[in-house]
């Protein structure tokens, strides 16, 4: 199976929920669950989360970078600590930056220099970066990931929305 990111758009009311549930982590991904089912705005990246940040950064997600707005997109801004699974949040006042952000990144340009062995040396997950022949592929997998997550950004300002990433 394997860690799969997923993007939710809440609102504010799921938002303050959210900072009220304190620590019970079983409530909390139960909560969050039946949100996801109510909701009709959300992105899943699958396994890319950590190859896309680091394209767009130029370090895998174990080292997310608190003021750089292409790291909030992919990581969150506040993350929930002390979970077994990673769980983060974005309040709409930050959506605009990092919408700003994702458009002006030309992943094109980035995806030029994309080098398999740099992801491996990095240790970047998921551990597929022997698979040269499937380079074309996986930078296909990038570029669709990084366009679907502008979209979503996009899609969350316009309601004047808050993200939550769940890395699990």
């Amino acid at each position: 199976m394997g860690l799969i990111a997923n993007y939710n758009c809440v609102s504010d009311k799921h938002l303050k929920e959210l900072k009220g549930l304190g620590s019970s982590e079983e409530d909390l991904f139960e909560t969050v669950e039946e949100w996801s089912d109510e909701d009709e705005l959300l992105l899943d990246i699958d396994k890319m989360w950590d190859v896309l940040h680091f394209v767009l950064t130029g370090v895998g997600a174990d080292h997310r970078i608190d003021d750089n707005p292409l790291s909030q997109a992919v990581l969150g801004v506040t993350p929930i600590e002390e979970l077994s699974d990673y769980m983060a949040y974005t309040e709409h006042s930050k959506i605009a930056d990092i919408v700003a952000a994702l458009e002006q990144f030309d992943m094109e340009q980035a995806l030029e220099s994309f080098d398999m062995k740099a992801c491996k040396e990095a240790e970047l997950y998921p551990n597929i970066w022997d698979y040269e022949e499937e380079e074309e592929e996986i930078k296909d997998e990038i570029l669709h990931n990084f366009e679907q997550m502008k979209r979503f950004y996009k899609q969350v300002l316009e309601v004047n929305g808050h993200v939550l990433v769940s890395i699990c």
